[in-house]
C-alpha cells in the first residue's frame, strides 16, 4: 500500500472518531419551577396590595398526595374520543378548557399544592402567547361540609389561582373568579377519589 493511500485511510479513521465522539448525549438537568423557589406549596408570597397570598392555611390536610390517584397525568393527549362526559375526559380536563389545566387541591386547603405548579404555569404560559384571550378561574370543592364554608373555600382557590397567574406576568384585569363550592361535583361518589376530583379549580377561557 503506498504512503498516500495510506495516509488518506488514517485521516478517515481520524474523522469518524472524532465525529462520533461529539455525538454523544448531553446531560439535562432536573425540572425546576421558572416561577423560583418561593412558589411551591407552604412557601408564602408577599402581596403588598392587598391581593392576598397564595399560602393561605386552611387546616392540616386529612389525606397525603400519595392518597390521590393523579390527575391528568396525560394531560394534552387525547386518548379518547374527546367525549366530554367520559371519565377520563373529567379525569384530564375537569370543566377546563382544553387548552388549558385544572389545578387540585387537598382536604380543607385552599393552597397550590407543589405539584400542581407545573399546571398553573402551562395555563400562564398559554394566556401570556395570546394575549386576546381572558379566563375565568372557577373555584370547586367536595361535599364535605356547609354549602357556605364550601363556597368561601371554593372562592379562596379560585382567587389564590388568579393571584399565582398574576405573579407569572398575567394581567388582572384579564382573569376573573367565581365559586361553585359543593355546587357543581364532576364525579358523584363518596370514594375519596370523587373527592380528590371535585376539589379542583378549572380554567375556561373566555
Amino acid at each position: 500500500m503506498t504512503t498516500p493511500k495510506r495516509l488518506t485511510i488514517a485521516c478517515a479513521i481520524a474523522a469518524t472518531v472524532l465525529m462520533l465522539g461529539g455525538c454523544g448525549k448531553k446531560q439535562v438537568g432536573p425540572y425546576t419551577s421558572k416561577a423560583g423557589s418561593n412558589m411551591p406549596e407552604g412557601k408564602s408570597i408577599d402581596y403588598s396590595n392587598g391581593r392576598g397570598t397564595i399560602t393561605e392555611e386552611l387546616g392540616p390536610s386529612e389525606e397525603s398526595l400519595d392518597s390521590a390517584p393523579l390527575n391528568g397525568e396525560n394531560v394534552g393527549s387525547l386518548g379518547f374520543a374527546g367525549d366530554k362526559n367520559s371519565d377520563e375526559y373529567k379525569q384530564t380536563y375537569g370543566r377546563s378548557s382544553m387548552e388549558m389545566q385544572p389545578v387540585y387541591f387537598d382536604f380543607d386547603q385552599a393552597t397550590i399544592r407543589g405539584d400542581q405548579i407545573q399546571r398553573i404555569e402551562h395555563n400562564a404560559d398559554y394566556l401570556k402567547t395570546n394575549p386576546n384571550q381572558n379566563v375565568l378561574v372557577e373555584g370547586n370543592c367536595d361535599d364535605r361540609g356547609t354549602n357556605e364554608y364550601n363556597l368561601a373555600l371554593g372562592e379562596r382557590r379560585a382567587q389564590n389561582a388568579k393571584n399565582y397567574l398574576i405573579e407569572l406576568g398575567v394581567e388582572e384585569y384579564r382573569i376573573r373568579t367565581i365559586s361553585y363550592g359543593e355546587e357543581r361535583p364532576l364525579f358523584t361518589g363518596q370514594s375519596d377519589f370523587d373527592f380528590s376530583q371535585n376539589r379542583r379549580d378549572d380554567f375556561i377561557l373566555e
